[in-house]
């Protein structure tokens, strides 16, 4: 992972939000929101918040006293996050790093992550807190992308972006988002993190959108892969969105989309 990779500033999060979130992001989030409140915590912190999808899906299950500290590193995530999050006294929203917590020991009953893991620098680092700051018995729950072949819409719009950059193609999508895809190297770094019972269920959804534009602006323009693109050549934003539209649009036509994503979600006992 780049440096680059974890800069979400400027128009990023209002993007992301409105784009990625419903092609993406919602159906697991409901899963992973709906697996946090069967656990039935009192105490539960949510690291890599991004732009508070896991949040408005969870908040609304949890008991009237649950105590719900929400955080991320990113601050413009996590202002915006909490623009979105109707007023509740239950949350505490944190701008915090996953990688060195600021709870003590043993504090939250569960510690849930959506997509967050694949940009920890420091992987093994991110579970020991995670672990650290669980009460004995606790779980920690997460999700990560599977590989890009597995993700269609990403896909397309990586190999779109090939043809455009072919010297040097744009590879974020690829080398973070999806990187960390695989099952025995996730359950390794939790078994060496201290955790236990380890369970990585691999789970199908749809991506759909109105239009094969959705998919390309909200990749292109939602992600840092905006980033990338307009490091590679000034002004060339607009027409690289097209060129991926256009992609999108051969492979599954120029009306309603709809295509596979898969991820990986994992909970884990402390």
């Amino acid at each position: 992972m780049l440096e680059t990779d974890k800069v979400f500033a400027g128009s990023i999060p209002e993007n992301y939000d409105r784009h990625m979130v419903p092609l993406i992001f919602e159906p697991y989030a409901a899963d992973l929101a709906q697996r946090a409140a069967s656990l039935s915590p009192s105490a539960i912190l949510e690291t890599a918040a991004g732009s508070g999808v896991v949040t408005r899906a969870l908040a609304p299950r949890l008991s009237p006293g649950a105590r719900y500290v929400v955080t991320d590193l990113n601050r413009p995530m996590l202002d915006y996050a909490a623009s979105q999050q109707a007023r509740d006294s239950r949350i505490t929203w944190r701008q915090a790093d996953a990688l060195t917590l600021p709870f003590d020991d043993a504090t939250f009953d569960v510690v849930c992550c959506q997509f967050g893991a694949m940009f920890f620098p420091d992987r093994k680092s991110g579970y020991r807190e995670a672990k650290r700051v669980l009460k004995p018995g606790g779980h920690f729950l997460f999700s990560v992308w599977d590989r890009i072949e597995e993700n269609i819409f990403a896909d397309d719009v990586t190999n779109a972006l090939a043809e455009i950059f072919p010297n040097d193609p744009p590879r974020f999508l690829a080398r973070t988002p999806h990187g960390y895809h695989d099952t025995d190297l996730i359950r390794r770094e939790l078994e060496d993190a201290g955790f236990s019972s380890v369970v990585i269920e691999t789970r199908a959804e749809q991506s759909r959108a109105s239009s094969p534009r959705v998919p390309a602006v909200a990749y292109c323009q939602g992600t840092l892969l905006r980033n990338e693109i307009e490091a590679r050549e000034a002004g060339k934003l607009d027409a690289a969105t097209d060129h991926a539209t256009q992609a999108i649009a051969e492979r599954h036509g120029s009306g309603e989309v709809a295509a596979k994503i898969q991820a990986h979600v994992i909970m884990a006992a402390a």
